[in-house]
């Protein structure tokens, strides 16, 4: 299949007829939200429980952190917010725009968020321009199609994947694919991003890119809620961080009020300290680990625990 047939053919499947279009949302507007949302799978709850569900509100403008150990249950959330959990096991509300998540077509939900997921797998070499291309399939049809080659290159550019856009998407390292992958949900321009932990294949200075474009999104409006396992990286970019454990959020606001040594210590099992760092403030966390010394004894070093 050459790429204008498979062009035609991711078209034609967005290109339906009476999309509703997402309405302009200002600053500080509610862009998606749960409540009372419980999902079970098999005899574990993964979210919620007897004693209530999550509640969770995503706002435009402001990048949202979802943080806390593993099997804590952020995918799921994040998975929740995307509308892509199965209704089984599944219970409460999931709003997105302004009616409930399921309520919207598979069509109109590509308009209003996009998504990417931990790990970005193809089964054809598709060269790296054409898979952030795939990010525009759901305006084909629309006034914003024209903005599809612009939107492509913005997005290419931000990730720092231009330069191998011809090479074959399966030809690239595990890092360039995240950035590739990335770029397709930035090309997509939907006003809310769900990304799960897009920093996780990345180098220190990827890192740190990926985190700078999730703030110009927010600064630019949309909605974008990321899930990190680096508490430094929530900190230093996150507005708010909803802290997850055993299925429930059990602290919700800035970064700098809810990282508290005491909460984190219980969440992840491991004692933590956390600190200001002496220029910015931005809280830093660190586990609590034996020291070090060097001592110098007859003329030869020597370690012991402090």
């Amino acid at each position: 299949m050459s790429a204008t047939t498979r062009g035609r053919v991711l078209r034609g499947l967005f290109a339906v007829r009476g999309r509703e279009l997402p309405a302009p949302v200002a600053p500080g507007d509610v862009v998606a939200e749960v409540r009372d949302l419980r999902v079970r799978l098999g005899r574990r709850d993964v979210l919620g429980g007897p004693g209530g569900g999550v509640d969770l509100v995503v706002r435009a403008g402001e990048v949202l952190v979802l943080v806390g150990p593993n099997g804590a249950g952020k995918s799921t959330l994040l998975a929740a917010l995307a509308a892509d959990l199965d209704a089984v096991g599944t219970s409460g509300r999931v709003r997105i725009g302004d009616r409930p998540a399921h309520d919207w077509s598979a069509p109109e939900l590509a308009l209003r968020r996009a998504v990417l997921p931990q790990a970005a797998t193809l089964s054809f070499p598709f060269p790296v321009e054409e898979v952030v291309r795939m990010g525009r399939a759901p305006w084909a049809g629309t006034a914003a199609a024209d903005e599809d080659d612009a939107a492509v290159a913005d997005a290419m550019a931000a990730t720092e994947v231009t330069e191998f856009a011809r090479r074959p998407f399966s030809a690239l390292s595990g890092g360039e694919r995240a950035r590739v992958a990335l770029a397709r949900v930035l090309a997509q321009r939907a006003p809310l991003l769900l990304l799960d932990e897009p920093t996780a294949a990345l180098d220190l200075r990827h890192q740190e890119l990926v985190l700078r474009v999730c703030r110009a999104r927010a600064t630019a409006g949309d909605a974008v809620v990321v899930v990190l396992h680096d508490l430094g990286l929530a900190a230093a970019h996150a507005d708010r961080a909803a802290v997850l454990h055993e299925g429930r959020v059990v602290a919700d606001g800035p970064p700098a009020e809810v990282f508290g040594g005491e909460l984190l210590s219980r969440v992840y099992r491991q004692p933590v300290e956390v600190f200001p760092h002496p220029r910015t403030g931005t809280p830093l966390v660190i586990p609590m680990r034996t020291g070090r010394v060097r001592t110098v004894s007859g003329g030869h070093g020597t370690e012991g625990d402090r």
